[in-house]
């Protein structure tokens, strides 16, 4: 393992509330690093935190100044720190050594990586892969509970021969590293507040292949308008498709017709037989299943095990997961939809005039114009419940060109919103919170939403 940090003067910018900047800090303590952390909020927000940190650090809170940033020989930047943050273009501008998590977990890290991003199904894909790989594959990355640097230790395990790592843009925009496999499921609008345009989040995603050699592999998704953008890139891996279509003559890949699924090379192989898969998990993971089998195949797994093992495929957590049930009453909580294609996805295979919705939360710069429609379309006005926030006006505006939103409700907390929603209940009942929205405003982040919900409806059905 290198150890560039040992004796060496780092600065942490941005230290959180959610472990990853705790995560970070002890990797690098514990790897003789002489650390300062600075964050923009006061001490007292971060306590918990600084409980959690193993060593002396010296801490600068709600102000750095620039001298302590030209002071440091190493700058460390935590995910949520954007890189128009004035301290790290002072560290450009005196061309200090920048990293983040990835950059340390990929420098350090001795077993082949596979790297899956993207907008929609990254999530539920990096672990349908691992479960397919078997007892061998590691998850690694943008989980509270599977932080990098925790997860680095492991790979030097025996029993660790290959890395599944799900990155996500935040983490892409400054990395320089070549996983053996890269998947970018497919790229919808999101993340502008950061990025900016689509533009640059899709230039964000396309640096997880923009190192990688012949030797590797790429796959996209055939489907998604912004394949071409990336193929303009120039790749230089193997590069492969999956598409729920099938794949024109001499394109390599996987494809879904007729409840099957193909391999596409120099011939073509029927290889799976899935017509249950769509009625069970719905057509939106199809995607993620072709993806996933896609990128096994390609970590030379054989056809007969993918199929074995597709017959127990987790349920992904806070994925349009099934938290309870009670009489003819059913309760999903998809709170990692954080965008409207989520939550339209969550519609789509939920929705019914039986279904009631919450939803709403922080806009991150986003337009609902098709996710009302989709609303509209599969469920009741009255049967609309949103949580208020900045996104939610953007919702209401939307509902609101051609209907009369006096019928939907508007509240204040979740736990209101639960509340509204079991008065609702009549016959045989699907209560869907799919918040189609970030959720900072509110909450530390989605995972925290997901827990606060999945306490309301465990006090409400004990």
């Amino acid at each position: 393992m290198r150890n560039e940090f040992k004796n060496k003067k780092v600065l942490l910018i941005g230290l959180g509330i959610l472990g990853g900047g705790v995560t970070t800090a002890n990797w690098l303590l514990k790897h003789g690093a002489k650390l300062s952390i600075t964050d923009s909020k006061p001490k007292e927000y971060f306590k918990g935190s600084i409980k959690q940190i193993k060593g002396k650090v010296n801490y600068f809170f709600e102000k750095c100044e620039e001298k302590n940033a030209a002071d440091a020989d190493i700058i460390v930047i935590n995910q949520a720190i954007p890189l128009t943050n004035p301290l790290v273009q002072l560290a450009e501008k005196l061309n200090k050594p920048i990293y983040n998590e990835s950059k340390i977990f990929y420098e350090n890290c001795a077993k082949p990586i596979i790297a899956i991003t993207g907008t929609r199904g990254k999530t539920t894909t990096t672990n349908w892969v691992a479960h397919l790989l078997g007892k061998s594959a590691l998850i690694a990355g943008n989980s509270t509970e599977q932080p990098l640097l925790k997860i680095l230790p492991k790979t030097d395990s025996k029993a660790c021969k290959i890395v599944v790592n799900e990155i996500p843009s935040f983490q892409l925009e400054r990395f320089d590293s070549a996983p053996h496999i890269a998947l970018i499921t497919n790229i919808f609008v999101d993340h502008l507040n950061r990025h900016g345009t689509v533009e640059n989040y899709a230039l964000a995603k396309a640096n997880v292949f923009k190192y990688q050699s012949k030797n590797d592999k790429l796959i996209l998704n055939y489907d998604n308008e912004w394949t071409n953008f990336f193929l303009k890139q120039n790749p230089k891996a193997e590069v492969w498709f999956f598409s729920l279509n099938k794949l024109p003559e001499n394109i390599k890949g996987v494809y879904y017709k007729d409840g099957a699924v193909y391999l596409q090379t120099k011939k073509v192989e029927k290889v799976l037989d899935i017509k249950d898969f769509v009625n069970f998990w719905g057509k939106h993971n199809l995607a993620n299943l072709l993806s996933a089998v896609l990128v096994a195949y390609l970590a030379n797994s054989k056809w007969t095990d993918i199929d074995k093992k597709i017959k127990t495929l987790p349920q992904v957590k806070y994925r349009q997961e099934l938290v309870a049930t009670f009489g003819k009453t059913k309760i999903i909580n998809d709170t990692s939809a954080t965008s409207p294609e989520g939550g339209m996805a969550a519609i789509e295979r939920f929705g019914s005039k039986n279904c009631i919705l919450i939803s709403g939360g922080t806009d991150a710069g986003l337009e609902y114009k098709d996710w009302a429609k989709t609303a509209l379309k599969y469920l009741p006005l009255k049967n609309i419940i949103l949580l208020e926030g900045s996104a939610t006006k953007k919702m209401l505006a939307e509902l609101g060109k051609d209907t009369d939103i006096s019928k939907i409700s508007v509240k204040d907390t979740l736990e209101e919103c639960a509340d509204l929603a079991f008065k609702k209940m009549l016959g045989k009942t699907t209560i869907l919170f799919s918040p189609s929205a970030k959720s900072f405003e509110k909450f530390k982040n989605e995972f925290d939403r997901g827990e606060k919900f999945n306490k309301i409806i465990k006090q409400k059905t004990a």
